[in-house]
């Protein structure tokens, strides 16, 4: 009897003890959550409190130059001006607020899980110097495929032209005998997080701490670089695969504004050519229902540096195809065909010059064309001996331009929109993994116009100085262990960012 009334009990107490490891184990993951959280707050204030300091001290130059000014103007008409010290006793300088975009950006919520994940690609340098001896920690804020996108708060409904200075590099273009080589510090690789290769690496315009990525996953991730750290985090991943036939991106460009990412796909089957992801809401990714485009795989999309939002694609069914931003809600985007009879094959690449409204494009068939919108015709024609794979417009050298070919050891090309049928100068690189040359293969320039970087077949970044007169590249960056698809510069910090089928994406601290 005695053991009738015992036996009920051990049930019971083996329970307790699952609840009571349960709470352990529950325990021990919200440390880890919080600890993580506490680090990435941390990073934020010290991030934040460097752009205030940043700009207190750009307001005060400022300040010292309209005083300058002043006082200039006060000598000219004979009138005494008060000095800036003077007028700021009584009024101590206001702290800027607002002076990080990236604010615009949700941070990682106590409620959703946070999960550091630790990377296994430890820092290494690529150039021979120093190898970083920290820990890269990828800090997954969503993980998992997810419909909702960090909020952007609505910057209006147009955004403000930037007005670029014209800088004239044409005249410098092969004039030095000697190189001047970029010094590449260190280098530092994180897992992509992707499932299948790589297709595009895209920089935030207007949040300097933001890129996105693409892969033949069909999934679109958002990334945030670490301030004071060679390290990224992964703020979402998006599924953008085509409502269809379920393919991925072919490639993506990030409206002006920084609150949407467009990306391109295909012309068959009636599939949906263009689709938006939202930043600013949560409502994820819609489709452009205008469908341009006949045939075959979009390959290219380029949003034009003109005053006036509108983006560019170019197709395998030899079309060139802008679209133009309206007021109209339900059909936001409108487009138009510019031509689709100048090329007899697919176009691969488009660029918009910025001084005046002309679209270049390049295609499979050797030929260069830059088409006025506004006269609605070709104003440039140019053809060369090899199938032109791409084409980028310097960004501080208006009349400036460079096309991708397929030659071998002369696979970058430079032009001058004002100059017929004129090759300004050729360069390239031997390829030792295989001698066929990819589309899927991307430049970058810097932001001062004056270097070239290239992916390759081969594991390395290779560099051009435009004003070194050889055909060689500058110098060679080992970046990866498989072929480098694009090296993308940072346009305000010392860093390329690169992609490659090794899955990996690299963050090289250059100077």
């Amino acid at each position: 009897m005695s053991e009738l009334c015992t036996n009920p009990k051990k049930p019971k107490l083996k329970e307790d003890d699952e609840d009571e490891e349960a709470n352990v184990s529950c325990k021990e993951e919200q440390e880890e959550v919080l600890v993580a959280l506490v680090e990435h707050r941390s990073n934020e204030i010290e991030r934040l409190n460097h752009h205030i300091s940043n700009y207190q001290n750009k307001l005060v130059e400022a300040e010292r130059s309209l005083q300058n000014s002043k006082a200039k103007l006060a000598q000219l008409r004979g009138v005494s001006v008060p000095s800036i010290s003077a007028k700021k006793d009584n009024k101590p300088l206001k702290t800027l607020r607002n002076v990080n975009v990236s604010e615009d950006y949700a941070s990682p919520s106590p409620s959703k899980t946070l999960k550091p994940c630790d990377s296994s690609d430890h820092p290494r340098s690529s150039c021979g110097s120093s190898v970083s001896k920290a820990k890269t920690v990828v800090v997954k804020q969503k993980s998992e495929t997810s419909r909702d996108s960090p909020n952007v708060k609505d910057r209006g409904m147009k955004r403000k032209f930037e007005q670029k200075e014209h800088k004239e590099l044409i005249r410098l273009i092969a004039g030095n005998s000697s190189p001047t080589t970029i010094k590449c510090h260190t280098s530092n690789q994180i897992s992509s997080q992707h499932k299948r290769k790589l297709r595009s690496l895209i920089l935030c315009p207007v949040n300097e701490q933001l890129f996105a990525t693409s892969s033949l996953d069909g999934m679109v991730s958002l990334w945030q670089l670490q301030p004071g750290r060679l390290a990224a985090s992964l703020l979402s991943t998006t599924d953008c695969l085509s409502r269809k036939q379920r393919r991925w991106a072919e490639d993506m460009a990030w409206h002006p504004s920084g609150n949407t990412l467009f990306s391109v796909y295909t012309a068959d089957d009636g599939d949906s050519q263009i689709s938006i992801l939202n930043l600013n809401k949560t409502r994820g990714v819609t489709f452009l229902e205008n469908k341009p485009h006949v045939k075959g795989i979009i390959n290219n999309i380029k949003f034009m540096p003109w005053e006036s939002t509108c983006f560019v694609t170019g197709g395998s069914d030899h079309a060139v195809v802008l679209w133009n931003e309206s007021d109209d809600e339900e059909n936001k985007w409108k487009s138009k065909t510019l031509h689709r009879n100048l090329h007899s094959a697919a176009v691969m690449g488009v660029d918009g010059m910025r001084n005046k409204n002309v679209v270049l494009s390049v295609g499979a068939d050797k030929r260069i064309y830059g088409f006025d919108v506004q006269v609605g015709r070709a104003d440039y024609k140019h053809q060369i001996d090899y199938k032109c794979m791409s084409i980028l417009a310097n960004p501080c050298d208006f009349n400036l331009f460079m096309v991708q070919s397929g030659e071998p050891e002369k696979q970058l090309r430079l032009f001058d929109i004002r100059l017929r049928k004129t090759e300004l100068h050729s360069f390239g690189w031997k390829q030792d993994s295989s001698e066929s040359q990819s589309a899927l293969i991307n430049q970058s320039w810097s932001p001062d116009g004056l270097y070239l970087t290239s992916g390759s077949v081969d594991p390395v970044i290779h560099v051009f100085d435009i004003r070194y007169n050889a055909r060689k590249p500058t110098q060679s960056i080992k970046a990866h262990q498989k072929r480098v698809f694009k090296a993308e510069w940072h346009y305000s910090q010392p860093l390329l960012i690169s992609i490659s089928s090794d899955l990996n994406i690299g963050l090289h601290k250059i100077s």
